[in-house]
């Protein structure tokens, strides 16, 4: 079940390498998402090391990194604000509840719908997030809560040790690859700074990260009817925030790795995690694209490098906690400026001229919604409008070519697919009026996809019978010829050339 046996391309020793690196980074991304949330660190990462090492084991894709978010965190934000985080732990249960309701129904093949378009501005719009939540780690805290820009010798400082760090991970590959760059990176800038005793922000300028182990805790909220309507709400977003963003990374992932992850169970992976961790005390989460491509980049390929990077963290916490807090902030900032630039498809500037203006229109707009909203939005706008496009341009493909037969009768031979946007262009085409007594309709180059199709057939049958003249259907399916009402009559069966397939309507479900 857990798929912890290692092929070939997959090597235990650099997954836990991997695993390190990626704990590493992983700890300053959940202390600031916790604050996001309005939420003590521990709680994110709590929320880092359960999600990650539940879905690690169980998940749908062995090597994708899962942990507390910045989409999940910022859905959070009210309902904290407004009543307190033991709700926000019984959102969280109800939304793994969610995702594993998904997983079992199977709905994670509907990730497929997402077009290529939509993808390639995901993709590019996290880049865009990344790289715009590590500036923060450019400015400095205010004695009055505010916050200012660096500038003299402690920006210099900073950009020189961000500009080092980002060298080490580009070139240390070139001359080799038995040791993860960016842990190398985290390494020797961190070895730099102490030595040299560089004044720099380190991680323990961002919060204590010493804890002890996670605790079992059933949240402590009413169990009423109020209760359900204030956090069924935010289960649901957050479910579906976290189930795009994972299945997308996904998709990402196998892109990259040239295989192919488990997306029902992946649904199933995650809201296991999220249960669980509704239960220790933990903020929720899903994938990460960001630490998932370190952990790819540094050769984390199977199920021990989600595993051991859960672990590093919850030993972090534990035990070395006064170590890691004094990582200069200046070395992850590196790391994540390097996943920005492996992250963003710069191909995508490239082929914006050549590919059709909607699918360019599509991949800016799903950028620009993403950076500037959520994920989740992004994609649903990205795929709505993707389907209206392809809806309209399926609606202008209807046509007929007209002829007339030896019996003096007229012929339409349809093409193209009659559905709910083509009925209008599909009504056009025919002249009852002044079309002769006897007309023949064929469907052999044509389908009808839904029951707005079916209901323009007879409209059509009953405009042609209102004057008497004979209409002739050709080329059906037997599901069309099962459905259709006023015209069932007037189809002609051929059993050796009627086409056979499924219309898309639930009345013979």
């Amino acid at each position: 079940m857990f798929d912890l046996h290692y092929r070939k391309a997959i090597s235990m020793k650099a997954d836990v390498l991997s695993g390190l690196t990626v704990a590493l980074a992983l700890v300053p991304e959940a202390v600031a998402f916790a604050f996001v949330a309005g939420v003590n660190p521990l709680t994110g990462l709590y929320a880092a090391f359960m999600v990650g090492l539940i879905t690690a084991v169980v998940g749908g894709r062995p090597g994708m990194i899962s942990g507390a978010t910045g989409a999940l965190a910022v859905v959070m934000v009210s309902l904290v604000a407004d009543h307190g985080v033991e709700y926000l732990f019984a959102t969280v249960v109800l939304m793994g509840i969610l995702q594993v309701t998904a997983g079992a129904l199977r709905l994670g093949k509907y990730i497929r719908m997402v077009p290529h378009q939509v993808m390639l501005g995901f993709v590019n719009g996290l880049a865009i997030v990344i790289f715009l939540a590590q500036l923060n780690q450019f400015q400095i805290k205010l004695p009055d809560g505010g916050s200012e820009w660096m500038s003299g010798q402690p920006l210099y400082i900073m950009l020189a040790l961000v500009a080092l760090a980002m060298a080490i991970i580009h070139f240390l590959p070139k001359l080799t690859e038995a040791f993860p760059a960016p842990l190398a990176a985290i390494l020797v800038v961190s070895a730099l700074a102490i030595g040299l005793g560089l004044d720099v922000r380190t991680v323990g300028d961002m919060a204590s990260i010493a804890g002890g182990l996670p605790e079992f805790h059933i949240p402590m909220v009413p169990m009423t009817w109020e209760t359900l309507t204030i956090i069924f709400p935010y289960a649901v977003i957050m479910a579906a925030v976290g189930l795009i963003e994972s299945l997308l990374t996904l998709t990402v992932i196998d892109e990259i790795t040239d295989t192919r992850g488990r997306g029902n169970r992946e649904c199933v992976g995650q809201g296991t995690a999220n249960i669980v961790t509704g239960f220790f005390g933990g903020m929720g989460g899903c994938a990460m694209i960001g630490q998932s491509m370190i952990n790819v980049n540094s050769g984390g390929r199977g199920r021990a490098s989600g595993i051991s990077a859960a672990l590093f963290l919850l030993v972090f916490i534990l035990f070395a906690s006064s170590l890691i807090e004094m990582i200069p902030l200046a070395a992850l900032v590196g790391v994540m400026f390097m996943v920005v630039l492996g992250t963003f498809e710069w191909s995508s500037f490239r082929i914006l001229h050549k590919i059709p203006r909607s699918d360019a229109f599509v991949l800016i707009l799903v950028s620009g919604v993403t950076v500037f909203t959520d994920l989740a939005i992004a994609v649903v706008v990205g795929v709505i409008v993707s389907a209206l496009v392809y809806a309209w341009g399926n609606a202008s493909r209807m046509q007929a070519r007209t002829i007339i037969n030896a019996q003096g009768g007229k012929e339409y031979q349809l093409e193209g697919p009659l559905f709910f946007g083509s009925v209008t262009s599909f009504r056009d085409l025919f002249d009852p009026q002044n079309d002769p007594d006897d007309v023949v309709v064929d469907f052999r180059l044509s389908r009808v996809a839904d029951h707005s199709g079916l209901e323009a057939i007879d409209s059509l049958a009953e405009r042609y019978e209102r004057r008497g003249k004979r209409l002739h259907l050709r080329h059906l399916s037997p599901e069309c010829r099962k459905l259709l009402h006023r015209a069932k009559d007037l189809v002609e069966v051929n059993v050796i050339e009627d086409p056979k397939y499924h219309i898309a309507t639930d009345e013979l479900a």
